[in-house]
């Protein structure tokens, strides 16, 4: 059987902000994990249109495409393209967990929730000509899945070819977050056993990996079980993390330890309203500042996650999260513009009460405004999310970011990260064209080597607050 993978590009992906390393970083691991459960006889295509032009004239027996909300309209179109060509198509993601009415228009069969479970049920149907057309995950469980098909994934088109995920969604229910619908009716937040965690990083090349969890940390035994398996192993990598599990107990001393050197840290607003409205209750009567020290001195990078356009917002929002985010040294900064995504509690909130001006998915990017806000207009609010990202990223708050760190390694570290990050467009264009994004793995692995700092005890932590 000839059996064809695609990740359609993002909308955002080919608008003129575009910046081709930010979707040069990870190869579509969801795609490559449902290919494991294939036949060794099937015939497997998987295509990321991010870093390769589709091939579209190929004539394959079933087509599986993954469905972002701006990916989605792409999404369609190409899964109607194969069906005319009589090709059996089957879309699973969030959007279609989201939206699944819609997507089924374009589809043979729709896949709602995570897949593990689900696909290989399909496959038995499919191969006995009695496929159904929708297919709910009713079991959530990673224990014993098959091996992630690597080989079908292109490692020189990316920067982090070693991504990894070993917990699937997150312990939290943040009002605004996209993946609480995907694991409606079933376990919201479970992980794989940790030696088959362990054997996955162990056969990976290189020293490099980037955990794409939710929440690393997210279950303290496992996360410490992990850790603690991963010493010794040489390794240097990035993850996520909250608020609360770097600051609570000594697993962010265990993680440092094992090689964590970069972590997203889902700050969001610094407004205990605000906290309170979208559920976010992790970060309440947390101190934020607090919890940078602590990963400072272990000399742990920070990619601080921002929301703007939250109810309790005003027009001062944008410099006071600029100005933090500089004076405490935080390595690079994602802004958002707050977006109601479909199948959350926020998006039903403002339905109900008339508040969403456009259901054009294309625009759900978190860089337009596709709601009624309250205390600043729309055009107050895209102004300032563009101004924070041009003042974040300004050579002079890099510099001044940079040297808020005690040791001299760290402040090179924050330098050459940052601005390598943001200020070298055109050479990070020509890498990815002469297809020489792996070169660049022995540069990134030097940047997050160990800053060797002395470490703040856990007894010295001093009982956090809220900032206001």
């Amino acid at each position: 059987m000839k059996v064809k993978m695609i990740l359609p590009a993002l909308t955002e992906a080919e608008s003129p902000l575009w910046r081709p390393i930010k979707y040069s970083l990870f190869p579509p691991l969801g795609l490559a994990t449902l290919a494991a459960y294939l036949s060794p006889d099937d015939e497997v295509d998987l295509q990321d249109q991010h870093v390769e032009v589709l091939n579209l004239d190929d004539e394959p027996d079933l087509v599986l495409i993954q469905v972002y909300i701006t990916n989605a309209y792409r999404a369609y179109r190409i899964a109607d393209h194969y069906r005319e060509k009589g090709a059996y198509v089957i879309l699973g993601g969030l959007h279609v967990t989201a939206l699944p009415d819609e997507a089924a228009a374009h589809a043979d069969s729709i896949f709602l929730g995570p897949a593990e479970e689900s696909f290989p049920r399909f496959l038995q149907d499919f191969r006995n000509k009695v496929p159904q057309k929708i297919y709910r995950s009713t079991i959530r469980t990673l224990h014993n899945i098959p091996k992630i098909r690597r080989d079908l994934i292109k490692r020189n088109r990316y920067l982090v070819p070693n991504s990894i995920v070993v917990t699937r969604g997150c312990p939290h229910h943040c009002d605004f977050c996209y993946k609480d619908a995907f694991y409606e009716g079933g376990k919201s937040f479970y992980t794989q056993l940790v030696d088959d965690a362990l054997a996955e990083i162990d056969a990976l090349p290189g020293k490099h990996l980037y955990f794409l969890d939710d929440h690393l940390l997210g279950n303290k035994k496992f996360a410490s079980e992990l850790f603690e398996g991963m010493q010794g192993m040489n390794r240097v990598f990035q993850g996520a993390a909250t608020i609360a599990s770097i600051l609570d107990g000594d697993l962010i001393e265990k993680a440092a330890k094992a090689g964590l050197r970069s972590v997203f840290v889902g700050f969001e607003t610094f407004s205990h309203e605000n906290l309170k409205m979208s559920n976010k209750k992790q970060n309440l009567a947390r101190d934020y500042t607090e919890a940078v020290e602590r990963l400072h001195s272990l000399g742990i990078m920070i990619n601080g996650s921002f929301v703007f356009g939250l109810d309790h917002d005003d027009k001062d929002v944008f410099k006071r999260t600029v100005d933090w985010g500089v004076q405490n040294a935080i390595t690079t900064s994602t802004f958002h513009i707050l977006t109601p995504y479909p199948g959350t509690r926020l998006f039903n909130d403002m339905e109900q009460a008339r508040r969403i001006t456009s259901r054009n998915w294309d625009l759900y990017d978190t860089r337009h405004v596709v709601y009624r806000t309250t205390n600043l207009t729309i055009k107050e609010l895209e102004e300032g999310y563009n101004w924070a990202y041009d003042e974040f990223y300004s050579w002079s708050n890099i510099f001044e970011a940079s040297w808020q760190h005690d040791s001299l390694k760290h402040k090179l570290k924050h330098l050459f990260y940052t601005g390598g990050w943001k200020k070298f467009e055109p050479l990070w264009n020509f890498i990815i064209k002469t297809g020489g994004l792996n070169t660049m793995l022995p540069l990134l692995e030097s940047i997050l080597s160990k800053v060797n700092q002395k470490e703040t005890k856990h007894s010295e932590i001093i009982q956090p607050s809220i900032i206001q």
